[in-house]
């Protein structure tokens, strides 16, 4: 049974705000490990919290292993070196198992409202992002651009209101399970790729089924 408790804005605390969407930084890249976290005065502009809770919760995750405080001229928050190790010891497959589900159910409720009205140039960019996962060599990229692909899909699907409910969700998962593995996603692309080919051509049964054989390989997004 889908536990409400794990929609975002349910339960969810500032601090688990800041936990959530650090690392869905880390997925996307905009740091990597080892690299420095933007000043705390910049992270509670862009989530809307205050300072305080900011640097709480990123005590917290320093407490936890997933980053590094460092003092000095240099110094600062970092990304822990071994971020991936650390969330997999972190691994709660019953609460990553929940969101999934809510992260499935977002996305065939989207298909099936929007689907036939998704404009061109919003398809032509999730097909370049499906291109681009194809040619990808790096596979530390592979993650990275998978994640791109369902916040960008939420958006067309949905307005940038709903790419921020995926966010949270998102980054709440990276939270819970390391990143898959570039087998994974790559067997995962096909299913985006279809699921592009039926917006398209608006048939709505077809795209949502898309959606369902992506969430049935192995991990989740």
């Amino acid at each position: 049974m889908l536990d409400v408790r794990v929609l975002p804005g349910r339960g969810q605390t500032g601090s688990e705000l800041v936990r959530s969407r650090i690392a869905l930084r880390v997925r996307l890249r905009s740091e990597a490990p080892g690299e420095r976290l933007p000043d705390v005065g910049v992270l509670a502009e862009e989530l809307g919290i205050g300072e305080i809770t900011v640097r709480r919760a990123l005590e917290g995750m320093c407490q936890d292993g997933l980053l590094d405080r460092r003092r000095g001229r240099a110094g600062g928050t970092f990304v822990a070196q071994d971020w991936d190790a650390v969330v997999a010891v972190m691994h709660d497959p019953e609460e990553a198992a929940s969101l999934d589900a809510v992260h499935a159910l977002l996305e065939c409720g989207l298909v099936s409202h929007a689907v036939g009205e998704v404009p061109q140039d919003r398809l032509d960019g999730l097909r370049a992002l499906v291109d681009e996962l194809d040619r990808a060599d790096l596979p530390d990229r592979l993650p990275e651009l998978e994640t791109r692909f369902h916040l960008d899909l939420a958006e067309a699907l949905g307005g940038a209101g709903i790419r921020e409910f995926a966010a949270d969700l998102l980054g709440r998962q990276c939270l819970l399970l390391p990143a898959p593995t570039p087998e994974v996603v790559r067997a995962r692309n096909r299913h985006h790729a279809d699921l592009l080919d039926e917006l398209a051509r608006g048939a709505m049964a077809p795209a949502v089924a898309a959606v369902k054989a992506h969430r049935g390989d192995t991990g989740t997004a």
